[in-house]
């Protein structure tokens, strides 16, 4: 007798570690074993291994309903015979209750799954002591508890009754979610328990836990372990749960309740549902969470009090943990964490067994980076960005889209060159795509001066457009317009000019038929006749522009410096105060008014504007870096254009590059040179403002605050051509001849159509006796632009020391016509608009 009670506890605790395991095919075959006296203890376990066995191979969802009929009534048989008189006592028909309560739920019985909540009495069993497999139980219970009460709602439309019913559902879930969460983590102390070493020497056996996945990336996904994850009915109640309290309206709850799940302890099978919590969390921040209703995570989360006898899921809490110090940061932790754990799960086999997973997980991990990329843009961190990017595609290297965010990351984070190239390959990964070839040409017409190269995609996306429409005709001919243009401008040839003028003036007109209402197009035609002099058409066509679009800050720059042109100083300068008075903070503007006040007024008004510029600069310098979210449709911020002293205003596209590596090296090897960023358009701008205080202080001979500016200019960019240009000009005003010319000849040496570099120094030629040298360098000017007077007026004094009074007339006519239809600054000083 003692024998056969010995075979019968052996056989039992068998039982027990099987179930803990989940080894239901085993739990099969022990139950045999059982002594005729232990028929419910049979029951139940035969019951809940048929149950285990059939949910593992059809989950309890609403599409396996239909077959967890028909095949779990056997099931459903034993766990039914399992619940008497005698296993109340015992205890075993608690579980029956539970269990039964999950196979009804499965059956779509939500009324009587229900029932066997309410018989299991599952808010007595939590303040017990439970073993592992129990406390798995019990969540699944709470989690079919809250289940059903979502399936069966209130029939009545009392609000206190919906209320009620809203609270007892979301209480069901969080214990669902605490005792989930807490089952996965005792699994985790039990295995970790196994693991310590042995007291006897040596170690215990290694466990391997099937679901973990390589920091690279599972190159072979395993099958899961269902010790180590949670079941899909906890899974559903825990990702139910903050959803249920944003659907509510109570946001400050559905907080908590987000903080409460991801700042539990991690164990083995949480990551999952880690990653999809931390990555709805940051979702709903961005979207849908006000200031009132946000509040900073504290050390310990706030919750409900509960019992003390009530077992709590462990939580991080150490001293050195980090703290949010604001929404902005939570959001980009929360969405790093995401990325890190959708890059470590990402599946690199290309196995076809592994097709599903691999999408699967891929679709989750993109919608995460397109999250980060609006969570990072938002606060300028294209650096950060462009580092999660980078590290997506081991897992991402053929997919279209990566790569495109890819490069408009870099473009935007001023990285123009690497930003090509990545378009170059996602134009290459989507033949019939035209919104890349269109940003290729952008890039390489504003930022590269490439702009043979942008005009040859601007033509690639018009084929593209006519092979597979996509609506951006017209867009597609206003950028070949605007490379026709700028190949236009950078020729020396007047049979390319023409050439690339008619391809620009038949291009804008087929946009401007195509979209009558585009204010871009009207603006590029009216440069276009601007550059050409043709001044009362491009008056005609900017006021059209300005029709369509009244804040398009370029066309109002325009449309000044037309009136300039025609000597309608007093109406530019009434526009001008209007234009500030909406953008007052736009450098382009600003930089007009302190020219126009050059000219026409004191220049100790035009060092008023000037200095207001720079205090401008340095304020946006000092705060540039720093994430701004800061945003004004009306776009009266400060805009950091370029100005007459850009690369722009000679027609020469390639001596910024030029420039810009002789200023790196500058900076390299001398330590009385700060370095500055050399790409950057704040910098540039301050520059180009000390530049023009020069100017200011060399037209009231006041030499020594020129020559400060001078420095100060030289400490940003300490080659450019402009400081070489502005140093020949300090010298010539103190009629220091050679030496200017030195200074000009430098400045043609980097950029050798810098028109101003070429007037000033066919003047030091003809004032050193160089005449004919003279002449050559000033018909080398006109060629570049014949529509500037002073060239002409140069020429025609270098043609009469040289006795040609026939040429030098017909110079000083040309000056004189030409001036009549000059503007006070070129055309070309306004950076290239796309918007």
């Amino acid at each position: 007798m003692s024998s056969k009670n010995v075979k019968s506890t052996r056989v039992e605790s068998e039982l027990a570690g099987c179930r803990e395991e989940g080894n239901w095919s085993k739990i099969l075959e022990l139950v045999e074993q059982l002594s005729s006296g232990k028929a419910i203890l049979y029951n139940l376990m035969v019951g809940e291994a048929k149950l285990e066995m059939f949910l593992e191979e059809h989950p309890p969802i609403e599409s396996n309903i239909a077959k967890a009929c028909s095949g779990l009534n056997e099931a459903k048989s034993y766990l039914t015979e399992s619940i008497s008189e005698l296993s109340t006592q015992s205890g075993l028909s608690i579980d029956s209750h539970m269990l039964l309560a999950k196979l009804c739920y499965a059956c779509g019985h939500y009324d009587e799954a229900m029932e066997h909540c309410t018989e299991a009495k599952l808010n007595s069993i939590i303040q017990t002591d439970l073993q592992i497999r129990n406390i798995r139980i019990l969540s699944e219970s709470f989690a079919v508890k809250g289940l059903c009460q979502e399936k069966l709602k209130p029939a009545s439309s009392s609000r206190f009754k919906k209320t009620e019913w809203i609270e007892g559902v979301i209480k069901n879930y969080e214990q669902a979610a605490n005792l989930g969460i807490l089952y996965l983590q005792e699994l985790d102390n039990k295995e970790n328990q196994l693991m310590l070493p042995s007291p006897l020497g040596g170690n215990a056996p290694q466990i391997t836990n099937n679901n973990s996945s390589s920091a690279t990336g599972s190159h072979s996904p395993q099958p899961v372990n269902m010790t180590h994850s949670l079941s899909i009915l906890v899974e559903t109640a825990i990702l139910r749960l903050p959803i249920l309290l944003i659907e509510s309206s109570n946001y400050t709850g559905a907080i908590t309740t987000f903080r409460n799940i991801l700042s539990a302890c991690e164990a083995h099978g949480s990551h999952s549902i880690r990653l999809i919590l931390t990555y709805q969390f940051a979702e709903f921040l961005l979207r849908k969470v006000s200031p009132k209703y946000y509040s900073l995570p504290t050390q310990s989360t706030p919750s409900k009090k509960q019992s003390s006898n009530i077992r709590r899921s462990k939580k991080y809490n150490t001293i050195n943990m980090f703290m949010p110090r604001s929404e902005h940061e939570e959001v980009i932790l929360l969405l790093i964490i995401s990325e890190a754990m959708a890059a470590r799960n990402a599946v690199l086999s290309q196995s076809p067994e592994f097709k599903e997973a691999r999408i699967r997980a891929f679709s989750l991990a993109t919608a995460i980076y397109d999250l980060l990329t609006f969570a990072l843009v938002l606060w300028g961190q294209y650096n950060m960005l462009y580092e999660s990017f980078e590290r997506a595609m081991k897992f991402s290297a053929d997919d279209a889209h990566v790569w495109m965010q890819q490069a408009l990351c870099l473009e935007a984070a001023g990285r123009h060159i690497k930003a090509l190239e990545v378009l170059t390959q996602v134009i290459c990964m989507q033949p019939n795509a035209i919104v890349p070839c269109l940003l290729a040409a952008r890039i390489c017409y504003q930022h590269l001066f490439k702009m043979e190269e942008g005009l040859g995609w601007s033509q690639e996306a018009l084929k593209r457009e006519k092979m597979h429409s996509a609506n951006l005709l017209s867009r597609c001919n206003l950028y070949i317009g605007i490379g026709a243009q700028c190949m236009a401008l950078t020729s020396f040839l007047k049979s390319v000019k023409d050439k690339y003028h008619a391809l620009c003036f038949e291009s804008l007109n087929k946009a401007q038929q195509l979209d009558p209402n585009d204010h871009l197009v009207y603006y590029y035609l009216a440069f276009y006749y601007a550059c050409l002099a043709k001044v009362p058409e491009a008056t005609t066509k900017v006021r059209q522009a300005l029709t369509l679009n009244p804040e398009h800050t370029p066309s109002l720059q325009l449309a000044i410096l037309l009136l300039s042109a025609q000597k309608k100083i007093n109406e530019a300068k009434s526009l001008l105060e209007s234009s500030l008075e909406d953008f007052p903070d736009h450098i382009g503007l600003l930089f007009i008014k302190a020219r126009i006040e050059l000219q026409t007024e004191a220049s100790d008004v035009a060092l008023v504007t000037a200095k207001h510029m720079l205090s401008m600069c340095k304020a946006s310098a000092s705060n540039e870096g720093s994430p701004s979210i800061e945003h004004t449709d009306t776009r009266s911020i400060f805009q950091l254009y370029t100005t007459e002293l850009s690369d722009k205003d000679s027609n020469s596209l390639g001596p910024a590059r030029i420039e810009q590596a002789l200023s790196e090296v500058a900076s390299s090897i001398s330590s009385l040179v700060p370095q500055r960023p050399v790409t950057n358009t704040v910098w540039h701008t301050q520059q180009n403002v000390w530049l023009l205080l020069a100017e200011i202080y060399l037209s009231q001979e006041q030499f020594d605050s020129a020559n400060n500016c001078l420095l100060e200019a030289a400490s940003i960019f300490p080659l450019s051509h402009h400081i070489m240009f502005m140093r020949g000009l300090f010298h010539e005003k103190r009629n220091e001849f050679n030496e200017a010319k030195q200074c000009y000849q430098n400045a043609v040496t980097v950029h050798p159509a810098h028109l101003k570099s070429l007037q000033h120094l066919g003047l030091m030629y003809h004032y050193l006796g160089s005449h004919r040298l003279a002449e050559k360098t000033l018909r080398d000017a006109a060629k570049i632009n014949p529509y500037a007077p002073e060239t002409w007026y140069n020429l025609g004094k270098v043609l009469e020391s040289l006795g040609e009074t026939d040429s030098a007339t017909d110079s000083m006519a040309t000056a004189l016509q030409v001036e009549m239809v000059s503007p006070i600054m070129q055309y070309t000083s306004i950076p290239l608009p796309f918007d």
